[in-house]
């Protein structure tokens, strides 16, 4: 009974809060309306023992908590039906089986591979009916089981199996969650309950395609994508370059490891070391180029050959479509970090693109969904307390002036104060907040397009053009850089009945200018390794900040 009442528990807590009357109804007493709660008294022995562990689940729980809430939706839910079973019937001689409607939920588990899951995660051992035999507590406790399975798998399938942040906690996207109780009554009263958890999944076109071709690798087939090293200065041994994460997946060399001590937000090495150089000089002399270990334009071009993407990379990439809103907006904007690029959506029509330049490994962009609310013309950079401390406070300790020739201001308490009168061999610029005036030398450019976020990042101009003529362009602190941000606000602004690019440049000065939108419009800050063009052919982006991988790591553990 003790295991019984665990399994029955653990059903219980997988459940959702209630939202809606299970086994109650309307009822008026004295003229006023009233909720009576149905609870039907069980007619067998296995629904008293369903009866009694939900009961035990119902009273222990504390009233306060989501427990309660939970324990007392599935106890209402069974108690509608007497106590039965929904899962297992009698056949003959007495022989308990699965019903109908479970064996059809147990194929769309032997299926899961198709969906990039795993069917042990839902086939687990305590859904063996034969073991159970006609032993009450055991048949119970499988009723149970089964239910959890089918709400973990539609759960799987509608949020994903992971949680963002456990891949990186600036991924703070919110996946979609189902109404864990509701699902359970759905599934019991359909038919088909079977074609209700493969509708779970995202109807996304580029999801279903990477379905369509994870099918092709059980199949037998092999699926190619085009793999991109990109261009950039000689790398010689020793050197540091963002490449270097991309380098090593091409070459298929781990990662180094990070001391235990250096915490969670520590980041990936990206030193050019000798592992990753003899590698490099295996590759050469493999391809019968100069096996130097320097990569030059010559040694890219060969690593750019391409090689088959992996059921992994697929498998990974459908799991955070799975993130992503059911809608991302008829009108929107998505920038995805490893394409370095920005696109604006209506429909599935894309209106306009241009590149971006995103946060470097060490300064990753985040990765979450918002609204662009404002523009603000002529910004001012408020600049991260980060950067005030590594950058500038040391700076200032030599040059008291450093602040006036970056066009920079010092405030205390949101007033203007003079950095050169302040002792910095003593002060903490920690005490303080820096900002950069509006101007054309001005970090932000001459415009930014706000998302108020918890991350405090945002899309904008820069007096930095060069860097948008490299392949590879994670170079920012953060935020994003927009190549040509005047064209972009101009395809933001089509909708726009108040504002235009042309009043926009009308107000370029000294004072900062804030513009609110209309209507507010999505953007969508995505980490996408693989796109799929509308023909289904697979493009394939290098994994700027090895999070694909980590993501697969969790996957698979």
């Amino acid at each position: 009974m003790r295991r019984l009442m665990a399994s029955i528990l653990t059903g219980a807590m997988l459940l959702g809060a209630p939202s809606g009357a299970i086994a109650q109804e309307k009822v008026v007493v004295a003229g006023v309306e009233a909720t009576r709660i149905v609870i039907a008294p069980p007619q067998t022995e296995l629904a008293r023992i369903i009866k009694a562990g939900l009961s035990d689940a119902y009273v222990a729980a504390n009233r306060e908590t989501r427990a309660y809430l939970q324990a007392q939706q599935l106890y209402y839910f069974y108690g509608a039906r007497y106590f039965e079973p929904l899962w297992l019937t009698e056949g003959e001689g007495g022989k308990i089986a699965f019903s109908a409607n479970a064996e059809k939920i147990i194929e769309v588990f032997k299926a899961a591979e198709l969906e990039g899951f795993r069917p042990s995660d839902y086939l687990t051992p305590e859904l063996d009916v034969v073991a159970a035999g006609t032993d009450p507590a055991r048949l119970a406790a499988l009723e149970t089981a089964f239910s959890a399975a089918a709400i973990r798998y539609a759960q799987d399938a509608y949020g994903g199996r992971i949680a963002p942040t456990q891949v990186s906690k600036l991924w703070t996207l919110t996946p979609r969650k189902i109404n864990e109780a509701e699902m359970l009554m759905k599934l019991a009263a359909s038919d088909a309950p079977d074609q209700i958890l493969r509708e779970l999944s995202p109807k996304h076109r580029e999801f279903l395609q990477l379905k369509a071709t994870l099918a092709k690798f059980y199949d037998g087939g092999v699926v190619d994508a085009a793999v991109t090293i990109p261009d950039g200065p000689l790398l010689k041994p020793g050197m540091k370059d963002e490449r270097v994460t991309l380098l090593r997946q091409r070459l298929d060399l781990p990662e180094p490891e990070i001391p235990e001590t250096a915490g969670a937000s520590a980041v990936a090495d990206i030193t050019y070391d000798d592992a990753l150089v003899d590698a490099l000089k295996g590759f050469q002399e493999s391809l019968g180029l100069i096996a130097d270990g320097v990569m030059g334009p010559a040694t890219v071009a060969a690593l750019n050959g391409g090689s088959a993407t992996t059921k992994d990379d697929i498998i990974a990439n459908m799991e955070r479509w799975r993130w992503q809103p059911e809608d991302f907006g008829k009108l929107h904007v998505q920038v995805n970090i490893p394409e370095f690029k920005l696109v604006i959506m209506d429909g599935d029509n894309q209106t306009y693109s241009t590149r971006v330049v995103v946060g470097t490994p060490k300064n990753q962009t985040p990765v979450f969904n918002d609204e662009i609310e404002h523009i603000v013309v002529n910004p001012y950079w408020n600049v991260p307390s980060s950067i005030a401390t590594n950058e500038i406070a040391p700076r200032l300790a030599g040059n008291p002036g450093y602040l006036d020739g970056q066009n920079m201001e010092l405030l205390r308490g949101g007033k203007p104060v003079n950095a050169a009168a302040i002792d910095w061999s003593t002060a903490n610029i920690r005490n303080f907040s820096v900002r950069q005036r509006p101007g054309a030398g001005n970090a932000l450019g001459r415009i930014k397009f706000l998302f108020p976020n918890q991350h405090d990042v945002y899309l904008h101009d820069t007096p930095s053009k060069s860097l948008f003529q490299r392949s590879f362009r994670a170079y920012s602190h953060g935020c994003v850089r927009v190549q040509n941000p005047m064209e972009f606000a101009g395809a933001l602004l089509a909708r726009e009945s108040n504002v235009t690019v042309a009043s926009l440049e009308g107000m370029f000065g000294k004072s900062e200018r804030w513009v609110n939108l209309e209507t507010d419009i999505p953007v969508h800050i995505t980490y996408f390794t693989l796109r799929v063009d509308e023909d289904g052919t697979i493009r394939s982006y290098g994994d700027v900040y090895g999070l694909n991988k980590r993501l697969i790591n969790l996957l698979n553990e």
